[in-house]
């Protein structure tokens, strides 16, 4: 019988691409490029994206064999699973793959806010020497509010705890039993925390979740970090509460449109923003090539496609 054919159109690892090989036909194919992509979805049993490649109702209307949808990483904003449920194909992706990477960037985001080190470099490299106007917050005996505390939320509290912060946790679905975190209602986290950082998924129950109501019970002296999902907070309404003086700051690394050419937020000066680096590391890409690539091997093999276990 033929080998699976498998649609790489993203760059994976090269072990987990030859895991691939070792049993597989595998074509690869610039998911940009929506001609080339519908030509090769024609005939394929599976396909491996990372988040440049959009895996729609109408790319799915492309592929009459696909089985399955590997995501080389956390989120499956690209995908569309409910698409391909109705139609039978499974969706895999690669969730423990970026989760330490994400929580040390969350922490440096945390500390480069507080003592305000991106404003402070870019001083001094103009050639100014203005110390007092940097003037930044410890994080020991102060207050943290982690919302959603899956993978990510509970790696950034252990590191957290080691700056001996207090910590609330905001999530009624974890179990916290065993671990040194308060539990708090949204609105009791928000009002009490010096620095609000968000961890969870973006659903319809969370798009919006921070809104002009919910920025308005936060401190003044507090900051905000989304290193989750763009679209979980409401940018206009953050960038008004920034720019009023009525939250000290912001850091993110996710915005409802990317790139957020139009973001409003981006030329606040009490806005830390990067272009999206929370799986931005060697070691979270490898994780996430490999992890993925054995997922689509053992669905294969599962069924009707024919192929050897994973390598």
């Amino acid at each position: 019988m033929a080998s699976p054919i498998v649609i790489l159109s993203d760059a994976l690892p090269d072990d987990a691409v030859a895991a691939l090989k070792a049993t597989c036909d595998v074509r690869h194919v610039d998911g940009h490029d929506r001609a080339a992509l519908f030509a090769a979805l024609s005939d394929a049993d599976a396909l491996i994206v990372r988040s440049g490649t959009r895996v729609d109702a109408e790319a799915l209307d492309r592929a009459p064999r696909l089985k399955v949808v590997g995501r080389a990483g956390v989120g499956l904003d690209n995908v569309d699973t409910a698409t391909a449920a109705e139609r039978g194909i499974t969706v895999v992706n690669a969730p423990d793959s970026n989760t330490v990477s994400v929580a040390e960037l969350t922490v440096g985001l945390i500390l480069a806010s507080a003592r305000h080190l991106t404003a402070a470099a870019r001083s001094l490299e103009a050639g100014e020497w203005r110390r007092a106007d940097f003037v930044g917050l410890e994080l020991a005996g102060r207050t943290v509010g982690i919302v959603g505390y899956g993978r990510v939320g509970r790696q950034v509290a252990r590191r957290l705890a080691a700056f001996d912060m207090r910590i609330l946790v905001h999530d009624p679905y974890a179990d916290t039993a065993n671990d040194d975190v308060q539990r708090a209602g949204l609105d009791e986290l928000l009002a009490t925390s010096d620095v609000v950082t968000l961890h969870l998924p973006k659903t319809p129950g969370t798009t919006g979740l921070i809104g002009a109501r919910e920025l308005s019970l936060m401190r003044r002296t507090a900051y905000l970090v989304n290193t989750a999902r763009g679209g979980i907070v409401d940018e206009t309404a953050l960038a008004e509460a920034l720019r009023e003086g009525r939250l000290n700051g912001a850091a993110l690394d996710v915005y409802a449109t990317e790139p957020p050419v139009a973001s409003p937020l981006l030329a606040l000066p009490n806005v830390l923003g990067i272009p999206h680096l929370g799986a931005s590391t060697p070691d979270a890409q490898l994780r996430a090539g490999r992890d993925v690539v054995a997922k689509v091997l053992a669905e294969l093999a599962q069924l009707s496609v024919p192929s050897p276990t994973a390598a």
